[in-house]
């Protein structure tokens, strides 16, 4: 995006809205800039935190630490980070599985959570991950490569670093069910721990299991 930018292009092409959408909202006062409502024609620099009430609507943007154990979802009855959060009226952008822990975005913003969705490239997922066996360098040159799975097929190439012999650094574009898992046994490691720390630039931080907190929606910077 190319600063500085009308208001009303910029929410559009947040995704957030169309541009005759974004203008009725800052028609309505539902657009500030650094804290204050602004009119139609506001330019946004880079540093700028936009912010937005759609319809009135208070929106809600948490970074939750799923601990491991919990399903993002599960059959009914039985406990899930859905069923926790539902009536507070939140939902989780995507998933992860029952055995794995870290970064889950919860929101009851719908838009948001179609761009985290679609901006795959925005949006990269880093995941640090321990095996049983020790790691062999020819590890990080398969990831890189575009893996061919037993169970998923041809995968997009995955950054990876290995940290230490048991630990290493995997940054995915994609979100494949289990697709960390499956990498991984069809190389014949057992994983012994798979965290989430990062959804584009969102981090975990030092969130711990449980525990949520406040970010926003603007785009530009750190959350």
């Amino acid at each position: 995006m190319d600063y500085p930018i009308r208001i009303n292009k910029y929410i559009r092409d947040k995704g957030l809205a169309s541009r005759r959408e974004a203008d009725k909202l800052i028609d309505k006062g539902l657009v500030s800039v650094n804290g204050k409502v602004i009119d139609k024609g506001f330019v946004v620099n880079e540093d700028d935190k936009v912010s937005l009430k759609k319809d009135g609507k208070n929106y809600q943007y948490l970074a939750y630490y799923k601990p491991k154990g919990i399903a993002t979802q599960d059959l009914p009855g039985k406990k899930s980070v859905i069923t926790e959060y539902k009536e507070k009226g939140l939902y989780p952008i995507g998933r992860l599985d029952k055995e794995s822990e870290g970064l889950l975005i919860l929101t009851n913003d719908g838009r948001f959570a179609r761009e985290v969705l679609s901006r795959k490239r925005d949006y990269e997922k880093e995941y640090l991950v321990t095996t049983k066996e020790p790691l062999r360098n020819g590890i990080v040159k398969i990831f890189e490569s575009g893996m061919k799975t037993s169970n998923l097929g041809s995968l997009l190439p995955a950054k990876t670093e290995i940290i230490n012999k048991n630990k290493l650094k995997i940054i995915l574009i994609e979100g494949k069910r289990h697709q960390i898992r499956v990498m991984l046994n069809d190389l014949a490691y057992t994983v012994m721990s798979l965290k989430r720390v990062r959804i584009g630039n969102i981090k975990l931080g030092n969130l711990q299991p449980g525990e949520t907190r406040k970010i926003d929606v603007n785009f530009n910077k750190k959350r």
